[in-house]
Order: structure tokens, then C-alpha cells, then sequence
């Protein structure tokens, strides 16, 4: 896997937040039996999500995400993380 087309994180809301903005996850990396990490595919667009998402003003049009979507992210994360592969 080349690590320069990945954006790897352990941090669960942070991938729903991904998730949620489109952000394709690849995997979900369960070599440490003690956490998950989620594997994005990298774009441009991704640090500025994670810049928002760190240190976005409540109020920032780039943070904000419709309930429903978020929602479903953290639904389908959770089911991959319980699946035995993606």
C-alpha cells in the first residue's frame, strides 16, 4: 500500500467525520489488537476536513454536516468495525 495515497487515523469520530464528506474508506487497519485505524484514500480536500474538524469554529460551513449523514457514517463504521474484514 503506498502510504502517500492514505490517510490513516485511530480517531473513530474523526473517520465518521471523513466518512460523512465523502471521503472513500479503503480499510480498516486491525494490525494492533488494541485499535482500529481507518484507512482513507487521500485528496486534496482531506486536510483541509481534518484542520476543520481539529479547529473549525462552531459555526464554519465546512464543518457543518446534515444530522442524517453523520448518523449514517457512525452506523456504517460501527458495522465495519464489528465485521471480521471490509
Amino acid at each position: 500500500m503506498d502510504k502517500n495515497k492514505y490517510f490513516r487515523t485511530n480517531n473513530f469520530y474523526l473517520g465518521c467525520f471523513l466518512f460523512a464528506k465523502g471521503l472513500e474508506l479503503v480499510s480498516i487497519d486491525r494490525t494492533d489488537p488494541k485499535k482500529c485505524v481507518f484507512v482513507f484514500a487521500d485528496t486534496p480536500l482531506r486536510e483541509l476536513f481534518v484542520g476543520v474538524f481539529n479547529y473549525g469554529r462552531e459555526n464554519d460551513p465546512e464543518i457543518q454536516v446534515d444530522a442524517r449523514t453523520l448518523i449514517l457514517a457512525i452506523k456504517t463504521l460501527k458495522d465495519k468495525l464489528y465485521q471480521s474484514e471490509l
